[in-house]
């Protein structure tokens, strides 16, 4: 028995074939699904293919469900031998990434050229969007009710958008500042058009020029804009890495790679002894707030809403959470060898090296974390080394330096042991990550473990 802790290169351990397989179907996911509600659509779209019956729908009798909250969240249930009164095992993470998001008045002239303002969202180093073809991503909802979907930059033949940035020439102040304060958030507006109206009489003319091409191709008129939701994200395929095509770059790593490992995972478990659940959730990146977040009740009323068509008496939503485990699957941050002075290396991740265990998240003194207890530490690290799942446990940096949180401490809130598991990534929240598809696989194997074999006396 070696009594030391080593951790192995997850290559070593895996069947590469399996790897690349698996990695190709990813890449296509997480190139079609760069927004929520895209990810929804297409997760939806998955499961009801396998037999998943809306739980609001008059379809729904029994069994495996699917249920969508205002189209940004999806939770994807199946039904174990035991009963729902012996909780479930829940896998969470969340579909919203870093992005710019359009502003509700956005369009503008100056200098004969049209721009959009822009309001970015989550934790971005905001000198990274500048100079980087953009795609537009969303919904107008128009003055007649219609609903018009978006996407914009992604084909060969469409146009993409860009940030602007100042000419190293003119750029010495900008080149003196901090690099927090050199790009600053109402500068982040990208270049929509320049081609001006004929009629030299029209205050703004290319702005005109804009918006009667936008009614002419879509119908849109200015005022639509208050009722939309677009945003800017990266253009372009997620593409392989690398001489031995071992690394995937993309973007929105951060966390749609755990989200499809999940309810891949999910799909692939049968005869589950225990129910399942895998819930897909939005608005992490900006603290979990409204409808929509982890702090939302829309897991709480599905599982009443289930128990009262079950006609399970005495039994609430919390009896269910308090018998029940989870996951909070998301992503950390792989050691830099660039920038190596920012982890401490004993406790932070290796890239390549299979899912990452976090017991606690937060930042310095551990604040807005969730802490997962030893016990549950150990039933999932049995778990994983009984399946020979490439594992590693690891945290967010030196202490001093900095931290993150996830989705773990809302899922503790409600009386769920959790413990967070998800791959380590390089360039996180950067508009193009790179995850090792290594670790991509590794996870996919460690949820499909947790949603179908975990078991506790709890």
């Amino acid at each position: 028995m070696d009594i030391e802790y080593k951790t192995k290169n997850a290559w070593t351990k895996l069947n590469r074939k399996e790897v690349m397989d698996f990695s190709e179907q990813y890449r296509q996911f997480v190139t079609a699904c760069k927004t929520e509600r895209e990810t929804v659509e297409f997760v939806q779209e998955q499961a009801v293919r396998r037999g998943y019956v809306d739980l609001f729908s008059d379809e729904y009798k029994g069994g495996d469900f699917l249920a969508i909250n205002d189209n940004k969240n999806i939770l994807l249930f199946k039904e174990g031998k035991v009963p729902i009164e012996k909780g479930i095992n829940f896998v969470v993470a969340h579909i919203d990434s870093p992005r710019i998001d359009v502003k509700q008045n956005p369009l503008y002239e100056g200098a004969d050229i049209a721009m959009f303002k822009t309001h970015y969202y989550g934790g971005i180093k905001k000198y990274q969007w500048v100079t980087v073809p953009l795609a537009l991503h969303g919904v107008i909802i128009l003055k007649n009710g219609e609903k018009l979907s978006v996407s914009i930059g992604e084909s060969a033949d469409d146009p993409v958008f860009m940030i602007s940035d100042l000419l190293p020439h003119l750029a010495k102040k900008q080149m003196e500042k901090p690099i927090k304060e050199a790009i600053v958030g109402e500068a982040l507006d990208p270049v929509v058009g320049s081609i001006p109206v004929e009629d030299e009489k029209e205050k703004s003319r290319v702005k005109k020029y804009i918006l009667n091409l936008l009614h002419d191709k879509y119908g849109i008129i200015e005022e639509d804009f208050i009722s939309s939701e677009l945003t800017f994200v990266p253009a372009g395929s997620a593409r392989d890495v690398g001489f031995d095509n071992s690394i995937l770059m993309g973007y929105g790593h951060d966390d749609k790679i755990c989200a499809y490992t999940a309810y891949c995972g999910l799909f692939d478990s049968s005869n589950l002894d225990k129910s399942a659940m895998v819930l897909l959730m939005d608005k992490e990146e900006t603290g979990s707030d409204g409808i929509t977040g982890s702090q939302s009740d829309f897991l709480e009323y599905v599982i009443e809403k289930y128990i009262k068509m079950k006609r399970i008496k005495d039994l609430s939503a919390r009896d269910v959470f308090h018998r029940s485990f989870s996951l909070s699957a998301d992503v950390n941050a792989a050691i830099d060898p660039l920038y190596k002075d920012v982890f401490e290396e004993q406790n932070a991740a290796m890239f390549g090296h299979g899912i990452v265990m976090t017991k606690y998240t937060g930042s310095g003194g551990k604040y807005s974390s969730s802490d997962a207890s030893a016990e549950l530490v150990y039933l999932v690290r049995n778990l994983f080394n009984q399946c020979n799942i490439p594992w590693q446990i690891g945290e967010l940096g030196k202490v001093d330096i900095g931290g993150g949180g996830t989705i773990a401490k809302f899922m503790a809130k409600r009386g769920i042991a959790t413990v967070d598991a998800g791959p380590a990534l390089l360039s996180m929240h950067a508009p193009f990550e790179l995850a090792s598809k290594a670790d991509i696989y590794s996870s996919y194997l460690a949820y499909k473990a947790f949603l179908g074999k975990f078991t506790s006396k709890k």
